[in-house]
């Protein structure tokens, strides 16, 4: 049995997916119990629990051969990050009492970047649970692929794709699919974890920005 969380998005829906396509038992944790439904008719044990409540997040860790962990994004923090913090707490204190043999956490490239920006959010949580007496796997994707749907509208009208992350070098990304199927598999079900962090450049998946005419 696999906890996921985050499984009604797009990462922890792909991590559940291929946890049961590979014939594995998979406990969805959800903040509400309609979200858990689709889960459930797939034969997923549902269990209720939100990053507020440490005792129902516990349980939902408790007697599980591993957990796919993340935090919900939050785009426009206090500063300081009081609300990353807050969760970070929980998800923390959850973790310790249920201690599941093994741990992956979704984190991101630059997590360990000392410049303020919104990505100290999953640098904080990486600090956080590297304590834990866990074996703990953090993956650090550059980008998702996925994210570029968001510009085929703007592309196929204007004739233009603009670059939404431009840099002077090559950029690697990552496809949902690929996190979920490659990575997540083999380390929570099979293969030993070590608390060190997993970049995903690895993967034969690169963006590269630029502007393109579309015919």
């Amino acid at each position: 049995m696999f906890a996921v969380t985050g499984i009604t998005g797009k990462v922890g829906g792909a991590v559940a997916r291929s946890l049961l396509d590979a014939g594995l038992s998979v406990r969805a944790v959800v903040r509400e119990a309609a979200k858990g439904s689709p889960w459930a008719s797939r034969g997923c044990e549902v269990a209720i629990a939100d990053l507020d409540d440490v005792a129902p997040l516990a349980a939902a860790f408790t007697g599980v051969g591993g957990a796919f962990a993340m935090l919900p994004p939050i785009f426009d923090p206090t500063p300081g990050f009081p609300e990353a913090k807050a969760m970070i707490g929980t998800l923390h204190a959850a973790l310790a009492e249920a201690a599941p043999p093994k741990l992956v956490v979704l984190s991101t490239v630059g997590a360990d970047a000392t410049q303020p920006n919104l990505l100290n959010q999953l640098g904080l949580l990486e600090r956080a649970l590297a304590d834990l007496p866990i074996r703990i796997t953090f993956l650090r994707p550059g980008w998702f692929m996925e994210n570029a749907a968001v510009d085929i509208e703007a592309a196929s009208e204007a004739g233009v794709r603009g670059a939404t992350s431009c840099s002077s070098s090559r950029m690697h990304a990552a496809v949902v699919w690929a996190v979920a199927t490659r990575r997540w598999p083999v380390v929570a079900a099979r293969a030993p974890i070590s608390n060190a962090p997993i970049g995903l450049s690895s993967q034969p998946y690169r963006a590269e920005c630029m502007k393109r005419q579309i015919p």
